[in-house]
């Protein structure tokens, strides 16, 4: 797993840590029981606080993607259908966004779309 972080960027750090590791589950990259890099090692390996990696690692403890385990680290529960399906949702929904954005900005209506929706489907996933 690789995990780049920007300080340009107007989302805090840790919330890129965080959002890294959750799209590493859902790609399945990181799997059931994986042990993430330590709190230290991760902060090293990215150059900032270990406060920040705590930050992360909290939060998505908190999310139910990981479980820490007292003095053995950090490790990935299993993958939650649930939370993968919302997930899925949220990708579907910002890029349908992005779609009606684009098609309203050249006038194309909502029929068009549906059209191409459907054309789209047929072709691809059929």
């Amino acid at each position: 797993m690789r995990i780049i972080v920007s300080n340009r960027s107007d989302v805090p750090i840790y919330e890129q840590i965080k959002e890294q590791i959750k799209a590493a589950i859902f790609a399945g990259e990181l799997r059931e029981d994986e042990l993430l890099p330590s709190l230290r090692q991760l902060a090293r390996d990215l150059k900032i606080s270990v406060i920040t990696t705590t930050r992360a690692y909290s939060d998505l403890e908190r999310e139910g993607f990981v479980v820490s385990a007292r003095g053995k680290g950090c490790y990935v529960l299993p993958r939650n259908q649930e939370l993968a399906r919302e997930n899925a949702l949220h990708k579907m929904e910002s890029g349908l966004s992005a779609a009606i954005a684009a098609a309203k900005a050249e006038g194309i209506g909502k029929n068009e779309i549906i059209e191409r929706l459907h054309l789209l489907w047929e072709v691809d996933y059929e």
